[in-house]
């Protein structure tokens, strides 16, 4: 049976003259990229630079939201209330879909960033809002979720189009979440051994947690980190590994 997965990275994530990552050389291996919207990292003409270099490149985009935490890139833990949360979501996506309208390319979906994607893998009332905030500005949206985690459950619950995703870069905890970053070996730096690991997790449909513990999962988009020092090494060795195998790289919406 033919395989068809996404190959998607976080882009867009420097902030005025301060550089992240390797965007312009990821962007001709990825599929689709998620475009930090300026809350946790980047900024307008940021996110003007990346969509533009998605579009030309035939990269698909999403909006990328995450807590208003430029200091902390978004992977520090926040209590907001709720409809200020909703509230943020829908200026995040609003942003980067203006940004994207003005040169003449579309958002196709959204992925949410760091704590927050966190959280709303534990919570499931926390992601329904997340997303049915999200999908009040854009109905079309197909929402980006961490497979077999509440994200799932909360699209579902939505009647939602989702994509279910893995990490290429991460390894993960036996109910499916990610190992916290503070953790040994959270995050896979070695390209060769993440090029294995997605190719055995795609083929066998299922995720592998660090403890050898196999959970049965849809795998429909590969995500690597844009700010991790190997993310392009990653994302070859990914590609090239998944292709030797016969499986197809494309876009989600395509």
């Amino acid at each position: 049976m033919a395989i068809r997965v996404d190959l998607n990275a976080d882009m867009g994530e420097s902030f005025g003259p301060w550089p992240m990552g390797r965007d312009a050389e990821v962007l001709k291996v990825v599929t689709s990229a998620n475009v930090a919207c300026g809350f946790h990292a980047g900024d307008p003409s940021v996110m003007a630079e990346t969509i533009r270099l998605a579009r030309d490149n035939g990269v698909s985009i999403g909006a990328h939201p995450g807590f208003p935490d430029l200091q902390g890139f978004g992977r520090r833990r926040m209590q907001m209330a709720r409809g200020d949360l909703e509230n943020a979501v829908r200026y995040q996506v609003g942003a980067i879909r203006g940004m994207a309208a003005a040169d003449g390319a579309s958002v196709r979906h959204i992925k949410l960033h760091g704590a927050l994607a966190n959280m709303c893998a534990e919570d499931e009332a926390l992601a329904r809002a997340c997303y049915a905030a999200a999908l009040s500005v854009d109905p079309g949206l197909t929402l980006y979720v961490l497979s077999g985690t509440a994200q799932e459950t909360a699209a579902q619950a939505l009647d939602a189009t989702y994509a279910a995703e893995i990490f290429a870069d991460r390894a993960y905890n036996d109910d499916a979440t990610l190992v916290d970053r503070s953790q040994p070996r959270a995050v896979i730096h070695d390209a060769a051994r993440a090029a294995r690991r997605m190719v055995e997790i795609v083929r066998a449909g299922a995720i592998i947690a660090e403890s050898g513990k196999v959970i049965p999962a849809r795998v429909d988009t590969i995500c690597l980190h844009g700010d991790n020092e190997t993310a392009l090494q990653i994302a070859r060795a990914v590609r090239d590994g998944l292709e030797a195998e016969g499986v197809t790289l494309a876009p989600v919406t395509a």
